[in-house]
């Protein structure tokens, strides 16, 4: 007891994370709404946000988990929107995978477009990454104006094929009308969440939850802390 507030016992950030998702398992009634990899995925997104509420407000393409995994088996890149989320994936899980984490809204050339053109450095940015066409996980937690071109070259570029996009940009213009954009098309794969919420660091996480379980695949350290 501390002021007449009762502290929880608990030292060690493995137990500290064993115990949040012990909490939240036990505040989430069964039966689950979600089950395997997706329910450790969403939990992994509870414990990073401490919102219950995305119980019901993720959503996950039929293939998404599959995708995801099989991106990261094969050591794809990851691109992100922003430099938050990128740093929220850290290379000391994605370096065994053989995979890369890039974001390109410093990039000289894409801030130069996006002056010249008047247009955000978040378009700019996915345009440049886009150009590779180098199968690539794609998180967008911040940029609607990303998620939307994104949607647009799903659509209008044969060539651009993203293997899996976690789209959850937050806030209140264009954040939750581009999550439906996402959400009305069916050729990508795509891990998201209804309304305005989001953010970089739920979006991350979402990559820490997927390489968790091809880390344990081959026997790695699959301890994360998101």
């Amino acid at each position: 007891m501390t002021d007449g507030v009762e502290l929880l016992r608990v030292v060690k950030p493995s137990d500290i994370e064993k115990k949040s998702f012990e909490i939240i398992d036990s505040e989430v009634p069964d039966p689950k709404p979600f089950s395997g990899i997706e329910w450790q995925i969403v939990r992994r997104m509870i414990h990073t946000t401490a919102d219950f509420e995305l119980v019901d407000l993720v959503r996950f393409h039929p293939e998404a988990v599959s995708a995801g995994l099989n991106a990261l088996r094969n050591g794809c890149s990851v691109v992100t929107d922003t430099e938050m989320a990128r740093c929220g994936i850290p290379m000391r899980r994605m370096t065994p995978l053989n995979c890369s984490v890039a974001c390109f809204m410093n990039d000289p050339d894409v801030i130069k477009r996006a002056q010249r053109e008047s247009i955000t450095r978040a378009v700019a940015a996915l345009d440049l990454a886009a150009a590779s066409n180098t199968p690539a996980i794609y998180v967008i937690g911040n940029a609607p104006t990303a998620l939307i071109r994104l949607v647009e070259r799903i659509k209008d570029d044969p060539h651009f094929s993203p293997s899996l996009v976690i789209g959850m940009p937050v806030g209140f213009v264009n954040a939750a009308e581009s999550k439906k954009l996402l959400l009305m098309q069916s050729k990508i794969p795509y891990i998201s969440v209804e309304g305005r919420k989001g953010g970089s660091a739920m979006a991350a996480c979402v990559v820490n939850a997927l390489a968790e379980v091809v880390l344990k695949e081959r026997g790695l350290s699959g301890n994360i802390s998101c």
